[in-house]
């Protein structure tokens, strides 16, 4: 009987015991994370945060709701390690004076406009594979194979995509790691994770509100 050769044995044992991609029956698979800054939304998924190398869907109910507060503690945190983080194609010009209130370096935050949807996920894709510690990106995207494009981006770079849709959007299956739908709750917002890989639907209320003019 042969001697398995160590070399190969070695790494194959590391992959196994490493990769994100490998389910383990009763074991979940490490998943790596970044705090929300939000302690009710961090025990609720999987590894405590933001998935990195996922795609995240957030569907506000309406513009204004705060889905950008949502994402804000995460990129203040990977700012400050002097990581960049994208806006791409949002809605309404980034207020850079709120932005630095916040805690968010202008020398870490790009900003992109496109002409077309096709080209703004292009940008998105892009950021995503060569180093972006996240990419925001408001798209009306429904293809399934556009969506796996950017969920392989982000795996490919190590970042987290967040993509704004609508909550219409959402009738339909993607490939994203988490989706989350905002709506109004009084003073505060209604969070509802209607998909989480690895963890289980609910709805939370969280402090959310409009980043400030």
């Amino acid at each position: 009987m042969s001697t398995p050769d160590h070399r190969v044995v070695e790494p194959l044992e590391r992959l196994l015991r490493d990769s994100r991609q490998v389910w383990r029956g009763q074991r979940m698979p490490r998943i790596d994370a970044q705090s929300t800054g939000y302690a009710s939304l961090d025990a609720h998924l999987p590894g405590g945060g933001w998935p990195i190398g996922a795609l995240v869907e957030i569907a506000p109910a309406c513009n204004g709701l705060g889905e950008l507060s949502l994402t804000l503690p995460a990129l203040r945190s990977w700012c400050q390690e002097g990581r960049s983080v994208a806006f791409v194609q949002p809605p309404h010009t980034p207020y850079a004076p709120a932005l630095v209130r916040y805690g968010l370096s202008l020398d870490s935050i790009l900003w992109i406009a496109a002409d077309r949807d096709e080209d703004a996920r292009w940008a998105a894709e892009q950021l995503l594979r060569e180093g972006a510690a996240a990419v925001l990106l408001w798209s009306p995207v429904q293809q399934d194979r556009a969506l796996r494009r950017l969920q392989l981006a982000a795996e490919a770079g190590g970042a987290c995509a967040f993509l704004y849709r609508a909550p219409s959007a959402l009738s339909n299956a993607s490939p994203a790691a988490l989706r989350i739908v905002l709506s109004a709750a009084g003073e505060d917002v209604r969070a509802d994770i209607v998909k989480v890989r690895g963890g289980h639907p609910r709805a939370l209320t969280l402090p959310l509100h409009p980043l400030s003019s």
